[in-house]
């Protein structure tokens, strides 16, 4: 049994993953800490766990083995580290951090420890995505010229329940977030972006302000590649109706997926089954295991998160290279970033 801590319930999605290790049959909740003790605290008593007010003394338990990090993203790496020297095994919510600099702090404690991180990117494991990996893999759409990923919700817009829309007021905190719609919800379709088209040279980003918050509701960002080849990735936190999006399009075909569907079309001059006149509905495969499922393997089997440690760095490449971007109004060579 692998006894995991839970560290801070700030994001929305900390309930998930406790949900997760509560419910694996090889792993269990032990722990609680919080940098707001009184969430903290109600957290543990509802799980009948132990509570810590300072994290040292969680880290110093020996019958801890992990922990899920939850916490608002510019603790992420203090927090990270410490983990890691004390010998943790980390699964951690997006991004890893904020910068390149402090993501590369993060992995050089977890190496020098030989602890197993996970980063929860959980739309790598989706059916569309290993569907739309297998057409590209397949050199159905030829060249890759075009890639455009969307995904958006309304957290922003004012409902029944509250005049401030059901997001959490501490997502608009620009200290604690590092940014808004693109680095809490654009960072799905960037790492998809990424998947399918590679690293860009250059990040070109606009970000717009629609509700008046610290941080962006409403974003994009161009990724620009040597081949000519582009990337638009999309993101809002004010789009009522605004269904998650995936364009590829290539000098032979294009595809085409989208939930108001649910249905991956593809058109390629390739021939075969699928003529140049045709969209055809590609079948979806079973997905892969969640992230949280791997992370528990990692640590049972010894093997390590290359993939997924990978693409999470390229994620904060990019997220950073669009913050930059969108403050200067210049795009930013992803060569420039501080390592």
């Amino acid at each position: 049994m692998i006894r995991v801590a839970m560290l801070s319930f700030w994001h929305v999605h900390a309930a998930d993953y406790a949900k997760q290790a509560a419910e694996h049959p090889d792993t269990d909740i032990v722990a609680v800490w919080d940098e707001l003790p009184e969430r903290g605290r109600r957290e543990a008593e509802a799980r009948g766990v132990r509570f810590y007010d300072k994290l040292d003394e969680l880290l110093a338990q020996p019958d801890i083995d992990a922990v899920i990090v939850d916490t608002p993203t510019n603790l992420h790496r203090d927090v990270m580290v410490a983990a890691a020297q004390a010998g943790k095994h980390i699964f951690t919510e997006k991004v890893v951090a904020p910068t390149l600099k402090e993501s590369n702090e993060i992995m050089e404690a977890v190496r020098k420890a030989g602890v197993k991180l996970t980063v929860s990117l959980p739309r790598l494991n989706e059916s569309y995505t290993l569907a739309v990996q297998d057409v590209l893999n397949g050199g159905l759409l030829g060249e890759v010229t075009l890639v455009r990923t969307r995904l958006s919700h309304n957290g922003a817009i004012p409902n029944e329940q509250s005049a401030n829309g059901w997001l959490p007021a501490h997502f608009y905190n620009a200290g604690q977030c590092g940014g808004g719609a693109m680095i809490d919800l654009g960072c799905h379709p960037m790492y998809l972006a990424r998947l399918f088209l590679g690293m860009p040279e250059s990040v070109s980003a606009s970000y717009g302000y629609v509700t008046g918050r610290e941080v962006e509701d409403n974003a994009v960002s161009v990724l620009r590649y040597a081949s000519g080849a582009l990337a638009v990735v999309e993101a809002g936190f004010v789009n009522r109706h605004s269904p998650f999006v995936i364009e590829v399009h290539g000098t032979e075909g294009s595809l085409l997926y989208s939930t108001h569907d649910n249905r991956l079309l593809v058109r390629t001059a390739k021939g075969g089954a699928a003529s140049d006149g045709e969209w055809r509905v590609q079948e979806l495969p079973a997905g892969r295991p969640s992230a949280f499922h791997q992370w528990v393997a990692h640590i049972q089997q010894g093997t390590t998160a290359d993939e997924n440690i990978g693409l999470a760095l390229d994620l904060t490449r990019l997220m950073e290279a669009s913050n930059l971007s969108a403050r200067s109004g210049a795009a930013c060579r992803l060569s420039d970033l501080q390592p």
